[in-house]
């Protein structure tokens, strides 16, 4: 009777263990595909090559951010201000990538100091005119006189997703990249 007794209560001991291992694995499965977690692929880019050369495109589904974010990022060399670097709004202006998405815009309104991992810089939401009829957010940060841009599309609120976008902006994936794009 006794090996019963025990036969059960190992078995029951089991079954416990096992839920809450399923419970944990289910829990963190709907925790990375929430916005608070936002899964980044890598995709191409889509604009035609300019003086900048091509740059480095990113996409995140709407099933991880809530609506499809596309985060568009590229090195412009020597381009900033070296001295005060992309400390205000008309040099963020004057280093963006606005010009891919059309040549009428209208900024949303002030821009905002931001930091992408040891640089420093500023963001911006803006209103693009047609053809693209879009909201961007502007991302501009850098390491002495070389300059990273950043846009974002995101349906008609990209500026809700520059918290997800920075996040990505200082992860792993992007300090490697900036590290190498600059000879670090």
């Amino acid at each position: 009777m006794s090996r019963t007794i025990a036969f059960a209560a190992l078995a029951l001991l089991a079954a416990v263990a096992g839920y809450f291992v399923t419970a944990s694995f289910s829990a963190d499965t709907q925790r990375a595909s929430t916005s608070a977690h936002p899964v980044w692929a890598e995709a191409a880019w889509p604009f035609p090559i300019d003086q900048w050369g091509q740059g480095w495109a990113y996409r995140c589904k709407a099933a991880d951010c809530g609506t499809e974010v596309n985060l568009y990022v590229r090195p412009k060399f020597g381009f900033c201000n070296c001295q005060t670097g992309v400390a205000d709004d008309a040099e963020l202006d004057r280093v963006s990538d606005l010009d891919l998405l059309g040549t009428k815009t209208a900024a949303l309104g002030p821009g905002q100091p931001i930091k992408v991992l040891w640089m420093k810089g500023r963001s911006r939401g803006y209103k693009v005119a047609a053809p693209s009829a879009k909201s961007v957010l502007e991302l501009a940060f850098n390491n002495s006189c070389d300059v990273f841009v950043a846009t974002v599309l995101a349906g008609d609120a990209p500026i809700a997703h520059e918290e997800a976008v920075l996040g990505f902006l200082n992860g792993d994936e992007m300090r490697n990249w900036a590290a190498q794009v600059l000879g670090l």
